[in-house]
């Protein structure tokens, strides 16, 4: 099947997976998760575009960023990879690709979704039976979030700071929807869309865009279509 042509939207959200070429591990020390952290903070800030919230796993990483520009997304994870790679390579004496394939991306509408998302990539380590609790690893975006740690990378959008008046009534009611955990619904929703490159947003959210982007906002049913059957008499 061919793939859907990205839907990338200037000033949205949008969900960014980055995988290991055969599900191979992409970092091998706690060394190389820093470099990749840095080189990240460079190419977002080279090209404009907001980080808000992050996880990295052994094999992938997950992205909440909104880009400036359509262009901007494309253009930093292609630095990203590249300038990782390569250090990684030289590090490690090793050659050859270390991504599968192109970036996965699928946009997130704000108001319904987007702290839902944040919650499902933070909540990453979790479900991997990593740590107990998100803000328990290390090498992600919740400890930010939950005010234990301040990271230049984090871009906190405003949904976030609509949670409260002040950083302490910000963190403590993050802390209570990120307690919430995720459902399997949710986990369901949000890694199907990425992968396959869907937004997860509102009917009314997408009706503007079905007629420019109608491949990757109407969803059809999948299979051959079915044969149209005698007609009937009445």
């Amino acid at each position: 099947m061919a793939r859907l042509p990205r839907l990338i939207l200037p000033g949205q959200a949008h969900h960014v997976i980055l995988r290991g070429n055969n599900r191979q591990a992409i970092f091998y020390s706690d060394l190389d998760r820093q470099q990749l952290l840095e080189v990240l903070r460079e190419v977002a800030l080279q090209y404009g575009v907001a980080i808000h919230a992050y996880v990295l796993m052994d094999n992938h990483i997950h992205l909440l960023l909104t880009p400036p520009e359509a262009p901007a997304l494309s253009r930093m994870m292609q630095a990203l990879g590249r300038r990782y790679v390569g250090w990684f390579n030289a590090r490690h004496q090793r050659s050859g690709t270390l991504w599968e394939g192109r970036f996965r991306a699928g946009l997130i509408e704000g108001e319904r979704h987007l702290l839902a998302c944040m919650r499902y990539i933070e909540f990453n380590p979790v479900r991997a039976g990593l740590c107990a609790e998100p803000a328990q690893w290390a090498w992600s975006s919740a400890a930010h979030h939950l005010g234990l740690t301040r990271q230049a990378l984090i871009t906190e959008h405003p949904l976030y700071w609509s949670m409260g008046n002040t950083p302490f009534e910000r963190e403590h009611a993050y802390r209570e929807f990120l307690g919430q955990g995720v459902t399997a619904s949710e986990q369901q929703q949000f890694t199907g869309a990425v992968l396959r490159g869907r937004p997860v947003a509102s009917e009314a959210f997408l009706k503007p865009l079905a007629a420019e982007h109608e491949s990757v906002v109407v969803r059809r049913p999948r299979g051959r279509p079915r044969k149209a059957g005698p007609e009937s008499s009445e």
